[in-house]
């Protein structure tokens, strides 16, 4: 049964094609990808667009991939940053693509490429961990991923930058979070990654709790009290 979904469009997406809103009749289980597709051929000017774009679907960041429902809103994201540089903040329950958040912040300017991935670990604290939940607050979240981003660029002058974490129950070995950047130079780059990530610990509103075999535990500055919760 084709679906019917509402496109927004924004910037200079919005100026090549004209209009900043629009509805289309897609057939059932078409993907934001087979809507790139059609306005590209539509718009040859947007043919660029696939490599780099960042799509939402409802105000959430999602995949070229994820299947659409009717009702729907779509919006192709360009870059949303100054200059040359591209910023991506995404929390997400679906699993990491680390090649695909690269992709965002390559550029032919750039000589380095860095991508940290964060995995979950199948010992911590001393015990075996058989699972991880991560909760977030999405939001703000990503508002605070957008505040380690400015804290970036001046401190190393880094303005390519992604940064996408997973909540749900993963396993070990699963990916919990993604970082990737883009510089002219390596140490830069290096610089950008590590700052990335220490201040994602302390300032993004991402909570774990590690599962064990003989109970589970919140981890923080002042919730390792309960590691003795469920375990009689």
């Amino acid at each position: 049964m084709p679906i019917r979904i509402t496109i927004r469009h924004f910037a200079v997406v919005r100026e090549i094609i004209g209009r900043s809103e629009e509805t289309r009749m897609l057939p059932d289980a078409a993907t934001p990808g087979d809507v790139l597709v059609e306005l590209a051929a539509e718009h040859p000017q947007l043919g660029k667009l696939g490599a780099s774009a960042m799509v939402m679907v409802n105000h959430t960041y999602a995949k070229l991939d994820t299947p659409l429902h009717d009702g729907d809103e779509l919006a192709f994201i360009p870059p949303v940053s100054g200059g040359s540089g591209v910023r991506h903040f995404s929390v997400t329950s679906d699993e990491l693509d680390a090649r695909a958040t690269e992709a965002i912040v390559r550029h032919t300017s750039c000589g380095a490429v860095l991508t940290f991935i964060g995995e979950v670990r199948d010992f911590a604290r001393g015990e075996q961990v058989s699972a991880l939940d991560y909760e977030a607050y999405a939001a703000a979240a990503e508002h605070q991923m957008g505040i380690i981003a400015d804290e970036i660029e001046q401190q190393t002058g880094v303005d390519r930058i992604a940064i996408v974490h997973r909540t749900g129950l993963l396993q070990p070995g699963d990916a919990s979070v993604v970082i990737s950047v883009a510089s002219p130079h390596r140490s830069e780059a290096f610089d950008a990654a590590r700052h990335a990530i220490e201040r994602l610990k302390v300032l993004v509103p991402i909570w774990k709790k590690e599962h064990y075999v003989s109970g589970s535990s919140w981890i923080g500055s002042e919730a390792d009290y309960q590691r003795d919760l469920g375990r009689k």
